[in-house]
């Protein structure tokens, strides 16, 4: 690995420093407010110092939104599992509309559809959700795919910080994140109670249950999975018996 110079540390320590300023201004005053002049004055350097870290200030705002949003996903990753995968997804919803209401420009910027630049942070934040929405799925609980469970609560996350955002603080109904994360889970899923994670009998005796109904699949094909989970429901066997 190459050696980091003094001034190219230096260049990011600056840069840093840049970022957190605008942030500052960014989480207080809003997207608006964030210009050079403005950002310059509260890192104390001229105005045009800036161009030299980035672009325009878009590239400014980019940097200024990756930076926050990664933070926010470092600190959802290092949250450990309670053991119920289903209360850790809510978890992870209450969180995201307190993030989203409290930093309402920011997400905005992050739920900009005419941004071009697609946020690395935000990626990784999917990752988390679909890294939980894999748990509920593990437990049998989901009663659609997991891609779709994925999408629908994003969209409805997103929806919901964004309605509310949209209406003045003291007008807000409260509950609407909670209704509107309510009827997802009942549209994804199951009312079964949950399998044991270590089970895997009791995961094929269930899929045993509904085998016969897999229309999708021939008469021919729901008989052979019928005999694979058998077997599996019957435990171990003795090699080559």
């Amino acid at each position: 690995m190459a050696e980091v110079r003094p001034d190219s540390a230096s260049r990011q320590k600056t840069r840093a420093n840049i970022v957190e300023c605008a942030a500052q201004l960014l989480r207080e005053q809003g997207a608006s407010a964030v210009t050079t002049r403005a950002v310059a004055q509260a890192v104390g350097m001229q105005a045009p110092t800036i161009y030299r870290f980035f672009e325009d200030k878009d590239a400014l705002l980019d940097a200024v939104a990756e930076h926050v949003f990664a933070t926010y996903v470092s600190g959802k990753t290092l949250v450990e599992d309670s053991g119920d995968p289903v209360a850790d997804l809510r978890a992870g919803w209450d969180t995201h509309i307190g993030f989203g209401l409290a930093n309402a420009a920011l997400f905005g910027l992050l739920t900009d559809p005419s941004r071009e630049v697609r946020s690395p942070a935000a990626a990784a934040g999917l990752e988390v959700l679909r890294a939980r929405v894999h748990r509920v799925a593990a437990i049998g609980r989901l009663r659609v795919p997991e891609r779709r469970a994925v999408e629908l609560i994003h969209a409805a996350g997103t929806g919901a910080v964004l309605t509310l955002l949209s209406t003045p603080p003291e007008h807000r109904d409260r509950d609407l994140a909670d209704a509107m994360y309510e009827a997802v889970m009942r549209s994804i899923l199951t009312d079964v109670p949950p399998l044991p994670a270590d089970s895997a009998t009791a995961v094929a005796v269930a899929f045993r249950a509904v085998a016969p109904k897999l229309t999708m699949l021939t008469g021919a094909e729901r008989a052979l999975l019928s005999e694979w989970l058998d077997r599996t429901g019957d435990g171990p066997t003795t090699p080559g018996a």
